[in-house]
């Protein structure tokens, strides 16, 4: 018997030891910290971090939350640029048992109060470059008891304003004490994070995600995408953005290589930066690939380490993604979809871009997913509907919205369990390939007849002179709804508005086709490079 409760003693020893290395999301990164110390975790201008030294910054970080207070579940909101600082904040978050919320920087005064106040936050990470909006934030703000301001990147940057009183230095590296023991009573049902929805519609939404959800999500898109440890990936995307936030995840949990850049606002010195350290991996959107194909002078950087490239935030038009397989004949490219609620939902296998390429793809590995009428029945093959999706990546729910939380997150098929209504409609093939149609508010109902805006867009693209186009519907007394085409055209490209209609006219049915088309620059989008069409109404 006693060699039994010794057996028994070993096994839970063992089973306690090896559980937390699997179960918390931040213990990809002192996995990673412990079997790659000495390989580079992040370049930024030029300058190569280790991961030993990620783990000493975010030791020192994790060390000045501890020492004012911070506990287990408080919110700790992160508004800095894409930089070796931000990534360490994360982890240091979570080490101490807290929830982080990225916050874009390009956010301004009033929506960064309402964040902190809607979450509580209990401390604010920031820099000088971004003190104006985060002291005019706090000034709106009493839950906040610190904040923490990073010198200015930029050289010559100088801070004449008032400080908040609130505020202290951003916390220094503590060197020798690598990965200390985390927080020990975490369990995978803890809130990892809190990220806030843009907001186009109306007020942001703060996505509560477990760490169960985040590494689920991970796991899953890390498979599919078979990112290797020698993987070096170019994000120049937002780290509030989850397709941004998520680059660094899944390097981090296999001791691969980001190279981090502010954003693509400059692609020239990104492409060079890119062929400089023999970039594997390109994640990015409609609008950093409509710069990319565009670039006359895209041909003189070496990109032939280039090995994958990816597509989220909108469906590319069938016309760039050619542009894009021809420009990179060595890379993979995936078409994928996603929603911040759940991370991301569908990928299309690269073999079946010629086969199918308007399609988002299926599921990904550990999740189901399905379509549904207006009365929540479930559509066969073939049909057009609601998506829903269900696995264990699906939030928690809207932090503290019962309401909306209650209208996406319903009833599944297991009693007790809630899956994911998306609020995208789209339509499936006899095989089951899905097809993004419109997001359900943005359905367009003219003469009777419902029309895509995807559709008439992708007819658009299809104009040899288009860069970007856009599709709303507008009211009309005789069609209850009149279709209306924005669009940007190339530069040193003229069209007509009669050039236009004429064009979709003979490649869609007349009710599909614009009434009305405006020419414009450029078109308004949101914080993560969405075209936003409630600035086009």
């Amino acid at each position: 018997m006693r060699d039994v409760n010794r057996a028994i003693a070993s096994f839970m020893l063992g089973f306690s030891v090896l559980m937390p290395i699997r179960m918390l999301l931040h213990h990809t990164f002192e996995t990673a910290v412990t079997d790659h110390a000495t390989h580079r975790a992040i370049v930024r201008e030029g300058v190569s971090t280790p991961y030993a030294d990620m783990a000493d910054l975010v030791e020192g970080i994790a060390a000045a939350l501890r020492a004012d207070g911070v506990q287990r579940g408080e919110r700790v909101a992160l508004f800095l640029d894409n930089c070796v600082e931000m990534v360490a904040a994360i982890y240091a978050v979570l080490k101490i048992g807290a929830v982080f919320m990225p916050v874009n920087t390009l956010t301004k005064a009033d929506k960064l109060a309402y964040i902190l106040n809607d979450a509580e936050a209990c401390a604010l990470l920031t820099q000088q470059e971004l003190a104006e909006t985060s002291r005019a934030a706090l000034a709106l703000n009493r839950s906040v008891r610190r904040c923490y301001m990073l010198t200015a990147y930029a050289q010559g940057k100088t801070d004449s304003g008032t400080p908040d009183p609130r505020e202290c230095a951003f916390p220094s590296a503590l060197p020798g004490n690598v990965c200390t023991p985390s927080h020990p009573d975490l369990i995978d049902q803890d809130l990892a994070a809190i990220i806030y929805t843009s907001g186009s519609t109306g007020d942001a939404k703060g996505v509560m995600l477990t760490h169960l959800n985040m590494l689920t999500a991970l796991r899953s898109v890390r498979g599919y995408l078979e990112l290797r440890q020698d993987d070096i990936i170019c994000c120049a995307l937002p780290l509030a953005f989850d397709y941004g936030l998520y680059q660094v995840l899944m390097a981090f949990s296999l001791g691969a290589t980001v190279l981090l850049e502010r954003s693509f606002t400059f692609p020239v010195k990104v492409l060079a930066n890119m062929a400089q350290e023999r970039v594997t991996v390109f994640p990015g959107v409609p609008t950093m690939f409509t710069l990319l194909t565009s670039l006359k002078a895209l041909h003189t950087f070496d990109l032939s380490a280039l090995r994958l490239i990816t597509n989220t935030a909108a469906a590319l038009p069938q016309t760039q993604m050619a542009q894009i397989r021809a420009l990179f004949p060595q890379a993979t490219l995936f078409s994928m979809y996603g929603l911040t609620e759940c991370k991301r939902v569908t990928f299309l296998p690269p073999e079946q871009l010629d086969v199918r390429p308007n399609s988002v793809g299926r599921g990904m590995p550990n999740e189901e997913v399905w379509l549904v009428d207006d009365d929540g029945r479930r559509l066969p093959h073939g049909s057009t509907g609601e998506l829903v999706i269900r696995g264990s990546h699906v939030m928690r729910g809207y932090w503290r919205k019962p309401e909306q939380t209650a209208q996406r997150l319903r009833p599944g098929p297991i009693p007790g369990e809630l899956v994911l209504y998306s609020g995208d409609l789209f339509r499936t093939d006899a095989e089951g390939w899905l097809y993004f149609v419109a997001r359900r508010d943005d359905i367009i109902k003219s003469r009777g007849e419902k029309v895509s805006p995807r559709e008439v867009e992708n007819v658009l693209h299809a104009l040899d002179c288009v860069l970007e186009a856009a599709v709303i519907g507008v009211d009309d007394p005789l069609l209850g709804q009149a279709v209306k085409a924005f669009v940007v055209c190339k530069p040193g490209h003229v069209l007509s508005e009669r050039d236009v209609i004429k064009h979709c006219l003979a490649h869609i049915e007349n009710f599909m086709a614009p009434k009305f088309v405006e020419f414009v620059a450029a078109l308004p989008r949101t914080d993560t490079g969405k075209i936003k069409k409630t600035g086009l109404r």
